[in-house]
């Protein structure tokens, strides 16, 4: 009994210790002249479908909630923003050469009706995320519509 009180202590201890250890934030000071807007047309009901479900991860201004502040959760989310930053950043979409706009407008659509994006995990989290099958629809034909626009070959 006395050796589980200290394996016990010992966790607690460290519980609290790792509090103190916290990762960046992914929180932007201005505006990115790289936005998506920048080359592609994008409806207010595109965008607000974006911002509810894609921005906290792919963008370079993350709304945290409030279990971000414990750790090691802010760790894990800090990871899966990264990553997620790492394959799409809509920050920095503008930047992107066309075959990897056209490319990303592809992934985009296809996730999406794959029901891939949004993560499972944050659809549970974040009731805005759950998109229904015509905001599913409406976003599909945005980036299927803005790939044929781009310029370049096609």
């Amino acid at each position: 009994m006395k050796a589980i009180k200290i394996v016990l202590l010992g966790l607690l201890a460290a519980l609290v210790i790792i509090q103190f250890i916290r990762p960046a934030r992914n929180k932007s000071e201005s505006a990115s002249a790289n936005e998506i807007t920048k080359v592609l047309v994008v409806p207010d009901s595109v965008r607000t479908i974006l911002h509810n479900a894609c921005y906290d991860c792919h963008s370079n201004n993350t709304s945290y909630p409030w279990y971000s502040n414990i750790q090691p959760v802010a760790w894990y989310l800090a990871n899966d923003i990264k990553k997620a930053k790492e394959q799409l950043n809509f920050d920095d979409f503008a930047g992107y050469p066309v075959r990897r706009q056209r490319g990303k407008l592809s992934a985009i659509a296809d996730e999406v009706d794959g029901n891939g994006m949004p993560l499972p995990s944050y659809r549970l989290m974040h009731k805005n995320a759950r998109l229904s099958q015509d905001e599913k629809a409406h976003l599909i034909n945005w980036a299927q519509h803005s790939q044929d626009i781009l310029p370049g070959e096609q």
